[in-house]
């Protein structure tokens, strides 16, 4: 028994196959819609498990920072005249140690609310430093009697000052200073005291301190000595090294991760005395958010280089299912390949509304996905939504395609995809060039399978 469908040409067919796969653009968008409110819901969620306890910590110093007295002249117009004025301002003299070592232990702790997970860490840093005037200090325009030495302050510059321990400790010559908040008369975040810096005329002064210090995400140290060594040890064994300094030796295994840096200040470019307007001199203030701390070219004048250590995740589950949902055009396609050619060369019809059926369940693949993923991480969420969609769709194109033959066809077709597109988010450096390969390998055939087909003239199909 055969029913005849009238102009439905094999062209016809083809060119309905790609109209049904174009209006599943719309729910495919949707999906990616759906994986940025998710994520975006994520970053807020992290934000309120680490609200109180820190944010991504950035710390400078110590930095000696002493007042000076210096002439300023300026030239104004009084009376349709020029009148040059003098007057006497203070401004401050930045004196960076000669060598500064930090050594810094990192303890990390995952934080969980609901689906959602978050890094913090304690970090404990010890330090030494020593600060002494460079030979050559009046080339800088300062001369040392304009100098007020009894009023100088040691300056530690603290990103996000909620972090801070209770009870830091820093010693000036084996003498102990009483620390005050903030990052001194200049204003700025972090902590400071005063010091008698008379005895700098004499003889360098070292500075050893520690202090706790909370935070999540990553820690930035912006170094300013003529040599800093900057150790850092952690159990967290994803670390991600940024900035624009990368350690010169690193250790990174299962159980943690060691990292050591040196930078001397030819590679910051500048000098370790620095002179500048009252309020001006705090480099905490002008360090950049840790997200854009790579090296990206030429800084801006002020801006501080730095060096910097994210905690990550191994794996950003957003990201991920954003880049799976970027290959959803891959699935839609293969499978109505699949059912075009049963449709043209297996004379089984298949009209638009089970190709849309099969596309929805595709596109369905991927909400399925976001949603376990959330719950149960990526890897067995990919097998269980994968598992459940090849499913469906094999037991709905039984009854399409009105053969289990041809079915299993189609749910193997499914379960390869989804084997690929797996190997394609694990192998990111290859996924072009496989992704390529594949659609290369089903272009040629189709193009074998259908070198025979007359797509302009209409087909018989007989009923089952």
């Amino acid at each position: 028994m055969f029913r005849s469908e009238g102009t439905r040409t094999p062209g016809f067919k083809f060119l309905l196959a790609i109209l049904v796969g174009a209006a599943l653009v719309i729910p495919l968008f949707s999906v990616w819609l759906l994986v940025y409110d998710r994520q975006t819901q994520s970053q807020e969620a992290t934000a309120s498990i680490t609200e109180g306890w820190g944010g991504p910590q950035a710390i400078s110093g110590p930095v000696i920072v002493i007042p000076y007295k210096a002439t300023s002249t300026e030239t104004v117009v009084e009376n349709g005249q020029s009148v040059t004025r003098t007057r006497q301002v203070v401004r401050e003299l930045s004196l960076s140690p000669e060598v500064s070592t930090v050594i810094t232990s990192v303890a990390p702790e995952r934080r969980k609310r609901s689906i959602y997970e978050a890094v913090v860490y304690d970090a404990k840093l010890e330090g030494a430093a020593r600060f002494a005037f460079p030979p050559d200090l009046a080339r800088h325009g300062v001369e040392p009697g304009s100098m007020d030495l009894t009023r100088a302050e040691l300056r530690f510059g603290v990103s996000d000052a909620r972090g801070l321990g209770a009870n830091p400790s820093v010693v000036v010559n084996s003498a102990p200073l009483r620390l005050q908040p903030g990052g001194g008369s200049g204003g700025g975040r972090g902590f400071f005291a005063f010091v008698d810096a008379t005895q700098l005329a004499s003889r360098p002064i070292t500075v050893r301190y520690d202090f706790g210090l909370r935070g999540n995400s990553s820690l930035t140290l912006a170094p300013q000595a003529g040599e800093t060594v900057w150790t850092v040890r952690s159990a967290w064994p994803h670390p991600s090294f940024g900035g624009d300094f990368l350690p010169e030796k690193r250790t990174v295994a299962a159980n943690g991760f060691k990292a050591e840096y040196r930078i001397g200040n030819l590679a910051l470019g500048k000098s370790l005395v620095a002179t500048a307007d009252a309020g001006q001199s705090n480099v905490i203030d002008k360090v950049p958010p840790a997200s854009t701390t790579a090296y990206d070219g030429p800084r801006d004048a002020g801006v501080p280089q730095v060096a910097s250590i994210s905690l990550i995740q191994p794996v950003d589950l957003y990201s991920q299912v954003n880049r799976a949902t970027k290959y959803g055009f891959l699935f839609i396609g293969f499978t109505f390949l699949a059912l075009l050619m049963f449709d043209v060369i297996g004379g089984v019809r298949v009209s638009a509304v089970e190709y849309l059926l099969m596309g929805a369940a595709i596109v369905l693949f991927f909400v399925l996905l976001l949603a376990f993923a959330e719950v149960i991480g990526f890897t067995p969420a990919y097998i269980v939504a994968s598992a459940a969609i090849a499913a469906l769709n094999t037991a709905y194109s039984a009854a399409v395609l009105g053969s289990w033959k041809r079915a299993w066809f189609i749910g193997g077709l499914l379960v390869a995809l989804y084997a690929v597109l797996y190997i394609l988010l694990s192998l990111e450096a290859y996924s072009l060039l496989i992704g390529s390969l594949l659609l290369f390998a089903a272009l040629a055939g189709v193009m074998y399978g259908t070198r025979r087909i007359d797509w302009g003239a209409p087909r018989q199909q007989e009923l089952a």
